[in-house]
This record gives C-alpha cells, sequence and structure tokens, in this order.
C-alpha cells in the first residue's frame, strides 16, 4: 500500500480549512485516510499551519510521499530539514543549531522581502499621484484654452 501525506479539503463553500492526512494513494481526496497529522487554513493572513511534527517525520521516515502542496507547505516548516539532517546521522545539538540558523535565515529573507514589498508599494503610489496631478494640470491647461 502506498501512503501519500496529502490535504483533505473541508470546511463551507468557499472557505476551506484542510486536514494534512496520511491516506491510501488510491483513496479519494476527501475519502478514507489513516491519521490526521495537522491543519492548514489558507485564508488567514499569513495562513495558519499546525502539523504535528513527530507524526510528519515518523511518516517520512516510512516512506510516504508528500503531494507538491504539502510538501511546500513542510519545507516552510522546516521539517523536511530536520528529516534530511536527520538521515545524515546528525546529533540532537546539531541538528537545533543547523534549525537555528536556517529560520534567522528565513526570518532574514522575510524581512527583506517585507522592506521591498513596502517600498515598491511607496513607489507606486507616489508615480500614481504624479500622474494624477499631470492629468489635472492638462484638463485645467484645456479648459482655459476653450475659453
Amino acid at each position: 500500500m502506498a501512503v501519500k501525506l496529502r490535504l483533505k479539503r473541508m470546511g463551507k463553500k468557499r472557505q476551506p480549512v484542510y486536514k494534512v492526512v496520511a491516506a491510501d494513494s488510491r483513496s479519494p481526496r476527501d475519502g478514507k485516510f489513516i491519521e490526521s497529522i495537522g491543519l492548514y487554513n489558507p485564508k488567514t493572513d499569513p495562513a495558519t499551519v499546525d502539523i504535528r511534527e513527530d507524526r510528519a517525520l515518523y511518516w517520512l521516515g516510512v516512506g510516504a510521499q508528500p503531494t507538491d502542496t504539502v510538501k511546500n507547505i513542510l519545507t516552510n516548516q522546516g521539517i523536511i530539514l530536520k528529516q534530511e539532517l536527520v538521515k545524515k546521522g546528525l546529533s540532537e545539538e546539531q541538528i537545533s543549531v543547523k534549525l537555528d540558523e536556517w529560520k534567522k535565515l528565513k526570518e532574514a529573507t522575510l524581512a527583506a522581502k517585507m522592506k521591498k514589498h513596502a517600498e515598491k508599494a511607496k513607489s507606486k503610489k507616489a508615480s500614481a499621484e504624479k500622474a494624477e496631478e499631470k492629468s489635472d494640470s492638462t484638463a485645467e491647461a484645456k479648459g482655459t484654452a476653450s475659453e
């Protein structure tokens, strides 16, 4: 039996909430599953992710294949990195040091992205104001010319 880690859709219409589950690859998306290992809510800002790390590592360790979306979620949570470090045979101390370094790098990257986004929004707003002023001055010039 091939096991996959995938999303099971729940929630109301247009308000999806997903369970991250370990399921037989032959079962339907919202069908029978072996174990629920977490929740994913993409509608919140930022998306809410609550995954039991120990169970995710267990299922990855016994050969369960994550879908693309679940793999992205696990990567963002650092679970895939932890699994790779465990496979290399590193001690718990070394693993925790590497994970701390990764978290600091991730936070720095996120801060840089937020700063870049804020600058881009600021320049966009300034250019929109310039265009508005230009259109206002053009309209005034046309208004005085027609008189």
